[in-house]
């Protein structure tokens, strides 16, 4: 499948800003199963976008803009070919082993509800690493509410499985929390998804989540959607947390009353006939 995507992120400044520092992880990698066709970086203002790949070895970009900065926007736009792996990654960078990813953060750290949880799906899929996976994934689907309202980029997984509700991130994060309490080396994935519905204008990318199972390496579990991830997601950043694979991280010096408007489009492009 070829996937088309336009990402672009508005900021404004009610009172202008000195100067701001942005680090993009925008940019996804080519492995088994994805190939970049195409890709492009733009931002509005007059800078230099430096090149770098971060320690998961996403690749990144990083720039400074000089002020007074008044409104800033960061578009991206491509197309990627992707071929369904039937949810195995392979062929990606991996700078670290497994068991890096049992490290909990404060966003992805379990509490005494999720280690019920954890335990008792566990206890019911007979202690079998893959079939607590998939049942911890048919649960969080199951029985939470896709919700963006309640939650933000700085809810936890604690706090998201309280609320019974949330967003991708949200979803990931607890799958995640589970995953590592149980002893199973699980990751956070951000990237896009082409919905089957059709739609797509979406209000922001998409995140799922990866776990370790021996023998079978990093396997894809995305439980927004309560499905491994297939030829219609595109894999764009790693991290522990969300805070780790973050599309935009950066800081603004001065200013005030700051607005962010999100606007992503995914669709299937057609292949150019080649002649």
């Amino acid at each position: 499948m070829r996937i088309r995507i336009a990402h672009e992120s508005v900021y404004r400044y009610g009172t202008p800003a000195k100067s701001a520092v942005q680090l993009v992880r925008l940019t996804p990698r080519n492995h088994d199963g994805q190939f970049v066709a195409r890709w492009r970086i733009e931002v509005s203002a007059d800078c230099k976008l430096e090149p770098l790949e971060d320690a998961f070895g996403n690749l990144a970009h990083h720039f400074v803009v000089d002020g007074p900065v008044s409104e800033l926007t960061v578009r991206v736009e491509g197309e990627i070919e992707t071929q369904d792996t039937q949810g195995i990654v392979r062929g990606t960078l991996e700078p670290f082993p497994p068991s890096l990813f049992l490290r909990d953060t404060p966003l992805s750290k379990a509490d005494a509800a999720i280690v019920e949880f954890a335990e008792r799906t566990r206890e019911a899929a007979a202690g079998e690493t893959l079939y607590t996976l998939h049942a911890l994934q048919a649960r969080i689907f199951g029985e939470f509410a896709f919700d963006p309202d309640p939650t933000n980029t700085g809810t936890s997984a604690a706090e998201a499985f309280a609320l019974r509700r949330g967003v991708c991130q949200d979803y990931a994060h607890i799958f995640i929390a589970s995953a590592r309490h149980l002893g199973i080396p699980a990751r956070y994935i951000g990237g896009y998804f082409l919905r089957v519905d059709g739609t797509v204008q979406q209000e922001a990318g998409h995140a799922w989540a990866e776990a370790h199972i021996p023998d079978l390496g990093w396997v894809t579990f995305d439980p927004a959607n309560g499905i491994s991830a297939t030829d219609a997601h595109v894999r764009v950043a790693v991290g522990l947390d969300y805070l780790g694979a973050a599309p935009i991280r950066g800081a603004r010096y001065g200013g005030g009353g700051e607005t962010l408007a999100v606007t992503v489009h995914v669709d299937q492009a057609r292949r150019q006939n080649q002649n």
